[in-house]
């Protein structure tokens, strides 16, 4: 590119991206902070009190979220507060949820009929 200048990402394909993207939100603690973060904004201590991690954990998924975009940080005071950076996110985890009740029932339907 011009100057030297090249943007991470815009040399790969789409499929790899959204690979990567659906990566970075494959771990349970990273997906409940996002469904927390949908409903509001939190703080670190707050969430520490919903999620049940321990401070070094939460905060090493919370620095994953950040640099993948998805979350931002504010500190207030003594305190930092997140939010989601788009409502998409939360969108995207609402469709995840009709999918997989969808599928769960499909199973649970299978089920009966093989009974």
């Amino acid at each position: 590119m011009e100057g030297g200048l090249h943007m991470p990402g815009l040399s790969r394909p789409l499929y790899q991206m959204k690979a990567d993207f659906f990566k970075t939100l494959g771990h349970p603690v990273r997906i409940r902070v996002l469904e927390l973060l949908s409903e509001r904004q939190y703080a670190v201590s707050q969430m520490l009190d919903e999620i049940g991690v321990e401070p070094a954990n939460l905060s090493q998924q919370l620095s994953i979220l950040r640099r993948a975009g998805l979350v931002v940080a504010r500190r207030e005071g003594l305190s930092v507060t997140y939010e989601l950076t788009s409502p998409q996110v939360a969108e995207l985890l609402a469709a995840a949820r009709v999918i997989l009740t969808e599928v769960v029932a499909g199973q649970a339907e299978a089920l009966d009929q093989s009974a």
